[in-house]
């Protein structure tokens, strides 16, 4: 086959543009990308191997090689891991950043600055090398294949494809060095970020000085040493290893289980959240092995979806080092594993919110919203993350818990109040928050969609239940404010004693008005300053939930809403004025249909009819300037 030049996917050439020459602020990441990856490929044969010992039998030790030509200032770093075709060539490194290639360039324009954590986030590391390389040529033959292929580019927006000819199985990587790379020709220097950031890599790393290959890492398991042996550093890169991340991990986990299941956990909690998170292709993030061998890195029994943040690897002693992912399925040991993890996890989560509020607030902003799926999914471990639960509410700006909620409820408050939404600065000043502010109850802010699962599903927190504060009959009649108002106790729900005649002839002509655009016309009890507002009727999906539904066209009929209309605001005490009045039938219909559209505004609802509110509101304007 000859020579076959491609084009990289769409806007791939601008990518590899930034990542050469703006993103990377630290060029030698490219030997550290290239190392990991070399590591993963030796991995994944070492399990093929397993069940299928041809694919290595002529070469059974696995190493990677990294050797400089001064002369042709080319630096070549090789594997005998499990190679690729000409089909994982295309589709490897003919496309960058598959999944979200478009969101890469809107993070970057977004950020304006050059940082390193977004080739992690978007799983591009290895277009890292044309950061110091102008032309990188990778050749490799797939194990158990005999036609090698070569994959070339100058990383410009094309790459060429050609059969090749290579002897052993594994990938080999030739990059010819920028002008201004020339340092990493220096075997010192290679030795000196081998070092740095490679060392934990159990692959054997030689590299070539005076024509002899000299293994200079450990080569052997990170997880394998002793807590006390391993420094932070040493953490923090072998991070990098298994997450393909850059940022620095917020929390590390590394434990060993003895007993009735033994195994290690080496785990991390990154500081950035993925871009990804709630992809639904996103896969799991913590690796399988089997004492010392890669099994998988998708197992979907170690660790539930609403962890899938977290990073790192387990290594059990219990299982078969020819496990099927059909006997990972049924495993008992792995479910008890899993269960462990979790608990492990969710331990140490804790602590830290005890410990340090202030960066587990951090921690809750990245990752909150992937925690509240395992409080609508996992009833083992609901209290747990109930308690492990921050929300924002309308008491300060502070993160609070349900427990401290629970501690400043006022008294004869009998339900724990919420109101969910989009946006934190539009729910704050919500008008069905007028009535909870007037009477200092205390109601919490949710943004995140899942919200609106969980919330119905718990129900209830410590014997409070859980309430939506959009709800018809939240009761805030019954809920008593004390006010120094000549020496007496004031109820606030008197102030229905207090309502202008003609109030419930007019309440009467707006439902009639109105009719099935509404479920009904009620006096509110919630209202302070707004005229009009939107409420749920007991018993039917809240208002967010509905938009949500209706967005993802999981809900064909409309739910009507309560209009719950505030008897103390002028407008209205005006309308009640003229209710019974001859000729005021005209006014008050406009009026009705100008209230309801007020109200869907409110609750950032598109109108039906648009046209009509502006004509409506024009018209009361024009009245209003002509005293008619």
């Amino acid at each position: 086959m000859t020579e076959e030049t491609l084009n990289f996917e769409t806007e791939v050439g601008k990518i590899l543009q930034i990542v050469a020459n703006s993103l990377y602020s630290d060029k030698q990441v490219f030997l550290r990308e290239l190392i990991s990856n070399a590591s993963d490929a030796c991995d994944k044969l070492r399990y093929l191997a397993i069940t299928d010992p041809s694919l290595t039998k002529d070469d059974s030790e696995f190493h990677l090689e990294i050797s400089v030509n001064n002369k042709a200032k080319k630096i070549t770093i090789e594997d005998n891991g499990i190679g690729m075709n000409r089909t994982a060539l295309i589709e490897d490194l003919g496309t960058i950043a598959r999944s979200g290639s478009s969101a890469f360039l809107e993070a970057l324009n977004e950020e304006k600055s050059e940082d390193v954590a977004l080739i992690g986030q978007f799983g591009v590391g290895f277009y890292s090398c044309f950061m110091i390389a102008d032309n990188v040529q990778v050749t490799s033959k797939k194990a158990g294949e005999d036609q090698a292929w070569c994959w070339t580019s100058d990383g410009k927006g094309q790459f060429t494809i050609a059969e090749a000819k290579k002897q052993n199985r594994g990938t080999s990587i030739v990059l010819k060095l920028k002008k201004d790379a020339s340092e990493f020709l220096e075997v010192a220097r290679l030795r000196q970020i081998i070092s740095k950031y490679s060392d934990h890599i159990s692959l054997p790393i030689q590299l070539e000085e005076d024509g002899k290959m000299e293994t200079i890492n450990q080569a052997s398991a990170l997880w394998t040493r002793q807590k006390k042996d391993i420094k932070e550093d040493q953490y923090k890169e072998f991070y990098h290893h298994v997450s393909h991340a850059f940022d620095e991990p917020w929390l590390t986990l590394h434990w060993r289980a003895e007993g009735r299941v033994e195994y290690t956990g080496l785990l991390f909690i990154p500081s950035n959240r993925p871009f990804d998170i709630f992809s639904p292709e996103r896969k799991h993030s913590v690796k399988l092995y089997v004492k010392r061998v890669f099994i998988t890195d998708d197992c979907e029994g170690l660790a539930p979806s609403w962890l899938r943040f977290v990073k790192g690897l387990i290594d059990s002693e219990d299982l078969p080092l020819n496990v099927s992912r059909e006997m990972l399925q049924q495993s008992p040991t792995l479910t008890r594993i899993r269960s462990a993890l979790v608990k492990r996890v969710l331990g140490e989560l804790k602590k830290k919110a005890e410990k340090k509020p202030g960066d587990y607030e951090i921690f809750w902003e990245n990752f909150g919203a992937v925690l509240k799926e395992g409080i609508y999914e996992d009833h083992e471990n609901k209290n747990a993350l109930l308690k492990l639960a921050r929300f924002n509410s309308t008491a300060g700006e502070e993160l609070v818990s349900l427990e401290t909620y629970l501690e400043r409820m006022k008294e004869g408050q009998e339900a724990i109040y919420y109101i969910s939404g989009e946006e934190l600065e539009t729910l704050a000043k919500s008008p069905q928050l007028e009535g909870f502010r007037a009477q200092n109850i205390e109601v919490l802010l949710m943004t995140d969609p899942v919200d609106e699962f969980w919330l119905p599903a718990i129900g209830e927190f410590e014997g409070k239940p859980l309430r939506s504060a959009t709800r018809a009959g939240t009761e805030l009649n019954k809920l008593k404010t004390k006010e120094k108002s000549k020496g007496k106790d004031t109820d606030v729900a008197d102030s229905k004693n207090k309502i202008v005649p003609g109030m419930d002839t007019l309440i009467a002509m707006i439902k009639l008005e109105l009719g099935e655009e509404v479920k009904d016309v009620r006096l509110s009890e919630r209202l302070t300053d707004s005229p009009v507002c939107l409420t749920a009727e007991e018993g039917d999906i809240d208002i967010r939930l509905e938009r949500l539904l209706r967005q993802h066209n999981k809900l064909e009929k409309k739910v009507t809403r309560i209009l719950e209309v505030n008897p103390k605001h002028p407008f209205i005490t005006a309308l009640a004025g003229i209710s019974g009045k001859d000729g005021a039938g005209t006014k008050l219909t406009e009026a009705a249909w100008l209230l309801l559209d007020q109200a869907r505004i409110l609750e950032g609802e598109a109108l039906p009819d648009p046209p009509s509110f502006i004509r409506r509101m024009s018209d009361l304007m024009a009245a209003g300037i002509s005293g008619s």
